[in-house]
């Protein structure tokens, strides 16, 4: 655990007022702190479009910081500060395609980040439908052209990529107070066998064993499940989300909304994979993974009722990783 120090001086400047703050009868700002120098949102060149809300700057930081988790291709679409969709590709361009079948609907009005160059034939299905927020690290001349039809969509530029697996502190104010904590900058290694920034492994507990697609795919949806409001669930394949369940009381729910949410995009759970935040405390998500055709399971473990669900995949045919790391996000 990082040492965190007996006081805490932030000194922040007033970088522009809003409109409003996350409702009309909010009043708003946005304040840099000038011993963060972080690559992200808050100083992101604004190369086109209306000026930035308070929800656009904190969707846009959600999805920005989620993107830049990989180094191939990758889209994040933002909803709320939840993903709606995200996926990898051979190019942005086939990302960005597999991110929005997820969860279309979610998507318009949604803010979407890019972890590359933005480029012509990407920037050609952008424009297709209404979005608040592209961010990017950079965008060529002409992929702006293209995007200059949509005058109102604000395009945000930040120059590079940060790194994910910086050591930073996060702040949140309380009545009377902050929490402060180090920042969740766990991240897979280039191996991917292993979870760095903190003490978990990833291990196998099941009888059955993934397969390395299943793996990848695991890795993937335990990744964007970092970046989703607990309680968390992601169904993921092929290197994109298929069903994203956020931010419910009840674990199960959570792996329902999943479910359903794939069923309505008219997504296949069949061969996916399951992710979750935290451990389970019963084996019901288990058996709502199997009942969605899934194959195989992600989860940190560390429940006194592990072997319940460690049992339950293996009456079922399932593999199950426990990788030793909790993801929540509150």
């Amino acid at each position: 655990m990082d040492e965190l120090p007996e006081e805490l001086v932030l000194k922040l400047r007033l970088a522009q007022k809003l409109r409003y703050g996350e409702n009309p009868h909010q009043s708003g700002a946005l304040y840099l702190d000038e011993n963060d120098t972080r690559v992200g949102v808050a100083r992101a060149r604004l190369v086109q479009g209306k000026e930035l809300s308070f929800n656009n700057l904190a969707d846009a930081d959600a999805a920005f910081e989620c993107v830049a988790e990989f180094d191939d291709p990758a889209v994040v679409i933002v909803k709320h500060m939840n993903p709606c969709g995200a996926a990898l590709g051979e190019s942005l361009e086939e990302a960005y395609g597999k991110a929005l079948a997820c969860d279309p609907v979610s998507a318009f009005g949604g803010i979407v980040a890019v972890n590359s160059t933005l480029n012509e034939a990407i920037a050609s299905e952008l424009v297709k439908i209404f979005l608040e927020v592209i961010i990017a690290p950079s965008a060529d001349k002409d992929a702006l052209a293209i995007l200059a039809a949509k005058p109102n969509v604000r395009v945000l530029l930040t120059g590079s990529m940060p790194d994910p697996s910086e050591k930073r502190m996060t702040a949140k104010s309380i009545a009377g107070g902050f929490l402060v904590q180090s920042a969740d900058n766990n991240v897979f290694s280039a191996q991917g066998r292993s979870a760095l920034g903190g003490d978990g492994e990833l291990k196998v507990v099941t009888k059955k064993k993934p397969s390395p697609q299943e793996v990848s795919d695991m890795e993937f949806a335990f990744t964007i499940c970092k970046h989703v409001k607990s309680n968390a669930i992601v169904y993921a394949k092929d290197g994109a989300t298929l069903g994203i369940g956020a931010g419910q009381m009840s674990r199960i729910i959570s792996a329902k909304i999943a479910a359903i949410k794939a069923e309505e995009a008219k997504l296949s759970l069949k061969g996916s994979v399951m992710a979750s935040d935290a451990f389970f405390p019963f084996p019901d998500c288990v058996q709502a993974a199997a009942e969605a055709c899934a194959t195989a399971i992600i989860q940190p473990g560390g429940s006194k009722n592990d072997q319940a669900s460690i049992d339950a995949a293996d009456d079922l045919g399932l593999a199950m990783i426990s990788t030793g790391v909790r993801h929540f996000r509150h």
